[in-house]
């Protein structure tokens, strides 16, 4: 992964509704706003510590789901998939403009274009695209 920071915003994404609302709101506060723990305290009434067991607890709690789960990995997977299936799609596209002009191979190589942009589209509003 790239970051703590970026991990934790993926698993969040995923697995957010998972956590109490005050570990959400803590945790959004901490990494979202980039509040620092005595600031958010501060704010809440309760001691930097008590806002550190809450981002922490949230954050075992988002790997935990992770890993039990793996939905970010599957996903980050498919991704990668739904790029490869792309490109040869793409790829026979050319093929067949130069060599075979295939009425059917454009068909289908349009289709299938059309369906991974149609995915592409749904990932890029989803979660933020795992690693």
């Amino acid at each position: 992964m790239k970051s703590k920071s970026f991990e934790m915003a993926v698993l969040f994404d995923f697995y957010g509704d998972m956590l109490t609302d005050k570990q959400k709101e803590f945790f959004d506060l901490y990494y979202n706003e980039d509040l620092s723990l005595g600031e958010i305290g501060e704010n809440e009434g309760i001691t930097r510590q008590g806002v550190r067991d809450a981002v922490r607890r949230a954050e075992d709690t988002l790997r935990e789901m992770e890993q039990k789960l793996g939905m970010v990995a599957r996903y980050g997977k498919l991704d990668a998939q739904l790029a490869q299936i792309t490109e040869l799609a793409e790829t026979i596209a050319q093929v067949n403009e130069r060599g075979f002009s295939n009425a059917d191979i454009e068909r289908c190589t349009q289709e299938i274009l059309e369906i991974t942009g149609q995915y592409a589209d749904r990932a890029q509003a989803a979660p933020a695209a795992a690693f």
